[in-house]
This record gives C-alpha cells, sequence and structure tokens, in this order.
C-alpha cells in the first residue's frame, strides 16, 4: 500500500495533467491530435530532456545550475566548428564537444563545493564565459553542417523517431536507476537532504557533489549534439533560455529547489507537459508573449500543488 500510494504521489498527477493538456488541445484544434504532431513532439524534446535529466541530479544535492543553456551552445559551437571548419568526422569532433562541456561542468563543481560559493552565482558567471567563448569559437556567426549530422535528429524510418530521442530516453533510463539503484544516487539525495549528517557519517560529500556538476555539463555536450543535429547548424545564440526550461520541467515534475528529493523519470514528464503546452498554444494561434505568461501561471500552479503534495505525503 506504501509502494502504490507512493506511485500515485509521484506519478499519476503528472499523467493526468498530461492526457488532460492532450484533451484540451485536440477538442481546440483539429490537427493537434495527430501521429504527425506527437512525433514532431517527441523529436523536439531530446535537448531538453538531457538538460532536464542533468539538473534534476544537480537540484537533487541542492545545487543549481544556470549554464547549462550555454553550455549546450559550447558544445555546439565546438562541434559544428570542428565538423564544418576543421572537416573532422562526428566520431573524433564529438568527443572534444562533450569534454569541454563536461570540463566546464567540473569546474563549476569544484568552485562551488571547494570554495563553498553558492552554485547560483558560480554557474551565472559560467552561463556567461562560455557564452561569450561561443562567440570567440564561431566567430559569432552560424556554423551549416548539414546532412553530415542530421542523421542523429531526423527520425528513422520505420520506428518514426528520431536516434535523439532515443538516446534521451536511454539518458532517462539510465538517470533513474542510478539515482534509486545505485549507491552513488542515495548519496545525492542523502547531501541534499542533509549534508551534515553526510559529512558526519564519515562519507565526503564533496567528490559526489563535483560529479554530479560534472554529468551536468556532460548531459549539456549531449543537448548540444541533439540540437544541432535538428537545426544542422551550431548558433551561437542558441538555446538562450533553455535553462529556465529545465529547471521548470524538473519543478513541474517534484523536484524540490531546497534539495534531497527528485525522480528523473518525472522531470522527463515535465518536460512532455511544457513541449505539449508550448505546441498547443501555438496551434491554436497564441501570440508568443502570452504563451510565455501561460507557462509561467503552470510553473506557479506546479510549484503550489508540489507544496500540497508534500503536506499531504507527510501525514
Amino acid at each position: 500500500m506504501r509502494s502504490f500510494r507512493h506511485w500515485v504521489v509521484q506519478y499519476a498527477g503528472l499523467i493526468a495533467v498530461l492526457l488532460l493538456l492532450i484533451a484540451v488541445f485536440s477538442m481546440m484544434s483539429d490537427h493537434f491530435f495527430q501521429k504527425s504532431t506527437l512525433i514532431t513532439i517527441a523529436n523536439q524534446i531530446p535537448d531538453l530532456t538531457f538538460l532536464a535529466v542533468g539538473m534534476t541530479l544537480v537540484l537533487i544535492i541542492g545545487g543549481i545550475d544556470l549554464s547549462v543553456g550555454s553550455l549546450l551552445a559550447l558544445s555546439s559551437a565546438v562541434l559544428g566548428v570542428l565538423m564544418a571548419d576543421q572537416g573532422w568526422p562526428i566520431a573524433f569532433a564529438l568527443p572534444i564537444a562533450l569534454l569541454v562541456a563536461g570540463s566546464c561542468g567540473l569546474i563549476n563543481g569544484m568552485i562551488s563545493i571547494g570554495f563553498g560559493i553558492p552554485s547560483f552565482i558560480v554557474t551565472l558567471g559560467m552561463l556567461e564565459i562560455a557564452r561569450g567563448a561561443t562567440k570567440v569559437v564561431t566567430d559569432s556567426q552560424s556554423v551549416y553542417i548539414g546532412s553530415r549530422i542530421e542523421w542523429f535528429g531526423q527520425p528513422l524510418g520505420g520506428l518514426l523517431l528520431s536516434p535523439a530521442f532515443i538516446a534521451s530516453l536511454v539518458a532517462v533510463i539510465i538517470g533513474q536507476l542510478v539515482l534509486t539503484r545505485t549507491i552513488f544516487g542515495r548519496y545525492c539525495v542523502a547531501i541534499g537532504t542533509n549534508a551534515e549528517a553526510v559529512r558526519m557519517s564519515g562519507i565526503r560529500a564533496a567528490p559526489y557533489s563535483i560529479a554530479v556538476f560534472g554529468i551536468s555539463g556532460l548531459l549539456c555536450g549531449l543537448a548540444g549534439l541533439a540540437q544541432t543535429s535538428r537545426l544542422s547548424t551550431a548558433d551561437p545564440n542558441g538555446a538562450i533560455g533553455i535553462e529556465l526550461a529545465a529547471i521548470a520541467a524538473c519543478v513541474i515534475g517534484g523536484t524540490s529547489l531546497m534539495g534531497g528529493r527528485g525522480s528523473v523519470i518525472s522531470s522527463f514528464m515535465g518536460v512532455l507537459i511544457i513541449q505539449v503546452l508550448q505546441t498547443g498554444l501555438a496551434q491554436i494561434g497564441v501570440s508568443d508573449a502570452n504563451k510565455q505568461m501561460i507557462t509561467g501561471v503552470v510553473i506557479i500552479v506546479a510549484v503550489l500543488l508540489d507544496a500540497l503534495r508534500n503536506r499531504w505525503s507527510q501525514k
């Protein structure tokens, strides 16, 4: 009964919200509930999904990462310049792009954890550094790659889902298993719940926290690959503001901004809710300004519901 109650509290509400949005937009638009629309939604979310997986882990340890959008753009820029300008194959260019993004994530962690500086400040600085580096690498020009990378973001013949979506789904599954079935994941939850208790238990929390920021950076690199493959281009001005969408997806999914609680699967469902909302509003002709306001209201409502859910689960 306790396990069933936990499942209902954690997932049933998100599934209900997602189904409700699909039903509402299907009634308001004749073109929403079609296979082509649903496939388009699935193939547009890999980059945000990768970021949400990393953001979930960061939030669980009590941190926050505002640099994910800029790291996505930087990894995309490195990938684009190496493939388009230098002629490197993706097998050689991708590891370099992942290394750059992962290293920046580790730097975030080492400065924040090592010097006790709030991750909000450190990652805000990295946001500016990485965005500036992106413009330096690309000379502030979009880098077109074309068919050499498009295949990763294009739907497969019979499956109709892109390799990018499949890879992001694998990342969600691995992230959830790491969080719930490994010592590393349980230590992350413990650190976010009470870091001092973890320290007094004889566990060094710093390496785990730094590793989480490194993982977040690595996932930014994969998000850069996903976005670049979908656009066929490395855009130095791309992914601006996507860090807020990643945080919103996690919050909608029930991940606590105070640390110690979260689920990668729930964050993925938050990504789906955001994308369905954005696509549905676009199809019924809502302006971008109104879409932003409506999305903001949804986020606030999600936070309020999360607070009520916490009180109910404690009772």
